[in-house]
């Protein structure tokens, strides 16, 4: 079966963007159709996060997400098969793109909108040193390849796992390799701690601001937004005063600086990941 979605990916690469988002629409409305379970997370989600919505305003957004996840699935097939220099007219950049040019130990802080895989590829055919990437192992090998090839089809990737450890990052960091960091998840309660997110308490990992203490290197937030000719990467200014002596008020900071920009593609969140899994002791859960 993952030989045969490789193949669809490849023959449908070439197509033009417009057939292929339609394709995308279709898969969407698929997957909110079928995954009844994702799609009463994206719900409880959206109400935790936007509860002035009204019944009818979160089912639009809901519908419209699981349309813009299927899109962005589809996207792979340009994004890892085209021509490289297809997939470069499709990627937009945007902002402070300086930051990401000088040899200051950087961490790109990249938040889990839809477009994730379109800019960290867009990173690696920006960058001129390495770019290093925290995997998940999947446990379909033919897949777990296909990803990874083409996640590293880009420029020169280092790929961790997260077993791995934190020392040969940090060391990597100092010797000007950037990091591609997105630890708005809940990976539960270990490592992490209670802070709020749109104003819910929720379990986030303290790796941003751990990160960049260790391997003394600034924070670059970089933003991907689908768009209907491909994806926006906007780069925003290095944050000043990061990390503080705090990792607790770094990573308050950081779920505050995500909600400012979440409020800009609300429905390109990726709500179907289960932010508020991880409650503190005494909360019902959520789901």
């Amino acid at each position: 079966m993952v030989r045969l979605l490789i193949t669809f990916m490849r023959w449908i690469a070439p197509w033009p963007l417009p057939v292929l988002r339609r394709i995308g629409w279709g898969l969407g409305m698929l997957l909110f159709g079928l995954a009844h379970a994702r799609r009463h997370v994206v719900q409880v989600n959206l109400q935790q996060c936007f509860p002035e919505l009204t019944a009818s305003q979160r089912a639009r957004w809901v519908r419209l997400h699981f349309v813009q996840l299927g899109q962005s699935l589809i996207d792979r097939a340009w994004l890892w098969h085209a021509p490289i220099d297809v997939v470069r007219q499709r990627l937009l950049w945007t902002g402070a793109t300086a930051q990401l040019e000088s040899a200051t130990p950087t961490v790109v802080f990249a938040p889990h909108f839809v477009g994730l895989d379109a800019g960290g590829l867009a990173l690696t055919l920006h960058s001129s040193t390495p770019v290093a990437f925290i995997y998940v192992t999947q446990s379909n090998l033919d897949l777990e390849a296909w990803i990874n090839q083409g996640r590293e089809r880009g420029g020169p990737v280092k790929p961790y796992f997260r077993h791995d450890g934190v020392k040969q990052m940090v060391s990597a960091l100092r010797q000007s390799e950037k990091l591609h960091l997105s630890p708005d998840m809940d990976l539960g309660a270990q490592d992490s701690v209670f802070v709020p997110f749109m104003g819910v308490q929720a379990a986030t990992v303290t790796s941003l601001s751990r990160f960049a203490r260790l391997g003394r290197a600034q924070v670059v937030p970089m933003l991907t937004r689908m768009t209907p000719s491909g994806y926006t990467i906007e780069v925003l200014p290095a944050w000043s005063d990061f990390p503080s002596a705090n990792a607790e008020q770094d990573t308050r900071r950081m779920n505050a600086e995500l909600a400012v920009w979440i409020q800009t593609m609300p429905s390109q969140y990726y709500w179907v990941h289960k932010r508020f899994k991880t409650r503190p002791e005494g909360q019902a859960g959520f789901y």
